[in-house]
């Protein structure tokens, strides 16, 4: 006496990955993510590998991950992967205080991000 089984949000050529609390501000996150949208697969994983921005490293274990995900639990063939969607959006902000002038006091925001990628197959065009 279980709760019912969701059906499958994603079709049957689709993947998804998620990465959550990623210590970047979601705005940074977003240009990263822009990069490799509508990509294939090996071109994106090469972008992020050379890319100079912090959050490149997060978003390239994501993408493995829903490589990953594609060819172990719904049996896609890793060469005809294309970065379908690239989400971004807010975590949680952690508040910090830094001592300022006369006795006062300025809030320093950490925000967090979250990512969500989904790798779609794509057949080659002839």
């Amino acid at each position: 006496m279980g709760k019912q089984a969701r059906s499958r949000s994603l079709g049957d050529n689709e993947a998804l990955a998620l990465g959550r609390m990623i210590r970047v501000s979601p705005q940074k996150l977003n240009l990263v993510a822009g990069m490799i949208r509508g990509k294939k697969v090996d071109q994106a994983l090469n972008l992020l590998a050379f890319s100079t921005k912090k959050a490149a490293a997060d978003v390239r274990k994501v993408l493995q991950s829903a490589i990953a995900n594609a060819e172990n639990n719904h049996d896609l063939d890793v060469d005809d992967l294309v970065v379908a969607e690239a989400t971004v959006g807010k975590n949680l902000v952690m508040k910090r205080f830094h001592a300022r002038a006369r006795g006062r006091a300025s809030r320093i925001e950490k925000p967090f991000s979250q990512i969500r990628i989904v790798v779609r197959a794509q057949e080659e065009q002839a």
